[in-house]
């Protein structure tokens, strides 16, 4: 079997019948001896999707876990072409592209090739404005920048894949953010990447579509970033260290003027504050991210996760100890001063600054360490 053309499918009575036929007349053009099969992986229809599926010569798989992504991974485990090829079953693709973008996937001897509805015709009203001029373009350059791609249409789901690839791709996503991750992952694994020009159509009237613009969209987002905890990792620690350094810097120097501007006084020294309590959660959800394995953090930080228990109960003890001590000096101040008002805000601040990270760190630690013991993480 050369191909499998996977479609999931949710009630998509309407429009299914049609999508099957348009791609059997585009893959009945191929060369003598092309052998492929249609798949309709059933993500649990309560309409007549899975008889008329049957009814097309289409092989139905039904998929229990629901999800877009569920239900490709369910059809593409199913598939018994050497390369998978899949699309929405909602008549919007152009499916007379699949023959095209399955031979060039294989002239090009590629791993993955992508419709791109970016660089071809899209109908009006077929894609939302946001979706076509902000959340498809900053996904996909989010993707070309931290992974080194070359695409133009990271949402595209109209795609064909060497099977034999995408076994060792380790693909787990079963919501919409499944086009992310199989782009990611392929570019992760060095795969070899392709696009055609192709094109969106508009739906059809009434239809409600399985995608909801904000919900799955900030699931793409969060995998992309996720896929990259030395990005956080690095942030965090430059907020953090340069923040310390300048909260130093303002007990050291004092207010002063620098070009103009007044600055190390209390407003400083409160966004300073902020600017490190950032930073720290930056490189603590690093940390997390670093516990999947699937990147090399920093000697530093691979000995902070690493931590034992004896070292992380003085970390924490000191930290309570040091807090202790400077909530006692700030009430002994107060009684000398008779309870009245005082004056310490701009030291206090440094000082929370100085304590605030460190323990912010150690509890988080603490907690790593406790669901890592308990087998969770």
């Amino acid at each position: 079997m050369n191909l499998t053309f996977v479609f999931p499918c949710l009630n998509e009575e309407e429009t299914l019948r049609d999508c099957i036929r348009a791609v059997r007349a585009s893959l009945d053009q191929g060369s003598e001896g092309f052998a492929y099969e249609v798949v309709v992986a059933d993500n649990g229809s309560t309409d007549r999707s899975a008889e008329i599926a049957v009814e097309e010569g289409a092989r139905v798989v039904p998929v229990a876990t629901r999800g877009y992504g569920a239900a490709l991974r369910g059809g593409i485990e199913a598939a018994e072409g050497e390369y998978v090829m899949f699309a929405d079953a909602d008549s919007t693709y152009h499916y007379e592209d699949a023959l095209a973008l399955y031979e060039k996937a294989v002239e090009t001897d590629s791993d993955m090739a992508i419709a791109s509805r970016m660089t071809g015709e899209i109908e009006e009203g077929a894609m939302p404005w946001l979706h076509r001029w902000l959340g498809t373009p900053v996904l996909t350059g989010l993707i070309n920048l931290l992974f080194k791609g070359n695409l133009s249409d990271c949402n595209s789901g109209f795609r064909c894949i060497r099977q034999s690839a995408y076994q060792g791709w380790g693909i787990r996503a079963s919501g919409m953010e499944f086009a992310s991750e199989l782009l990611i992952k392929a570019l992760k694994h060095d795969a070899s990447t392709v696009e055609i020009q192709s094109g969106l159509r508009k739906g059809p009237e009434g239809r409600v579509a399985h995608l909801r613009t904000w919900r799955d969209g900030m699931r793409h987002l969060l995998f992309i970033l996720s896929e990259r905890p030395r990005l956080f990792e690095k942030l965090g620690w430059v907020l953090i260290l340069i923040s310390t350094i300048l909260q130093i810097l303002a007990v050291a120097i004092g207010p002063t003027e620098i070009f103009g501007l007044n600055v190390f006084d209390m407003h400083s020294k409160a966004l300073l504050l902020l600017a490190g309590i950032t930073g720290m959660q930056f490189y603590v959800f690093s940390c997390i991210l670093f516990l999947r394995g699937r990147e090399v953090p920093t000697k530093i930080t691979s000995k902070l996760i690493e931590i034992d228990e004896a070292s992380l109960f003085f970390l924490l003890l000191s930290v309570l100890i040091l807090e202790g001590l400077l909530v006692g000096s700030v009430v002994l101040n107060w009684a000398m001063n008779n309870f009245a008002n005082l004056d310490l805000a701009n030291v206090l601040m440094v000082a929370i600054h100085l304590l605030a990270l460190p323990m912010m760190l150690a509890i988080a630690l603490l907690g790593i360490h406790v669901f890592k013991k308990s087998g969770d993480l």
